[in-house]
């Protein structure tokens, strides 16, 4: 994968319903190449699908957080569907280690964080518990453009990208 496919994928990633005729535009190549590109990088697996990304999904929380979950026997299953019915957890992850699960958690106050703690201590199967605040991102994986960064024409191309 070159520059123009990372860039590519960048602003799919910003808007996976961008016309070729826009991105081409945006990325100082033609349709055709891009089309292509697009073309290639689903072909080859790199690229799976297209998705929506909803407002709550970007817009940050007040109180974000991160909880560590020690699992009774069993009970991953049981604790995970549990932990599914909660809308301020965003995402629920296994783990290795002392802790079993790690549950991403966003909540409008520290109020409503006590609260889902509570909510979620009650859970049967769930032996222990810590949780952590999350209190700046300086850096994620998440593609996000910035003012500025529609057109690609200030970075540096490499050679033979059409």
């Amino acid at each position: 994968m070159d520059d123009l496919d990372q860039r590519l994928i960048t602003l799919l990633r910003h808007d996976g319903r961008r016309s070729v005729s826009d991105l081409a535009l945006a990325l100082d190549a033609s349709r055709a190449t891009i089309r292509a590109r697009m073309q290639r990088l689903e072909a080859s697996g790199e690229v799976i699908g297209y998705t929506v990304v909803l407002k709550a999904d970007v817009v940050s929380a007040p109180v974000r957080g991160i909880t560590l979950i020690e699992v009774e026997g069993r009970a991953k299953d049981r604790v995970v569907d549990a932990l599914s019915g909660f809308a301020e957890i965003t995402a629920i992850h296994t783990t290795s280690g002392k802790w079993d699960l790690i549950a991403e958690l966003s909540t409008g106050s520290l109020t409503a964080l006590d609260g889902l703690l509570h909510r979620i201590r009650l859970i049967t199967g769930i032996g222990a518990s810590e949780t952590h605040l999350l209190l700046a991102t300086p850096r994620s994986s998440q593609a996000r453009l910035t003012a500025g960064q529609e057109n690609w024409s200030d970075l540096p191309r490499s050679k033979g990208q059409d």
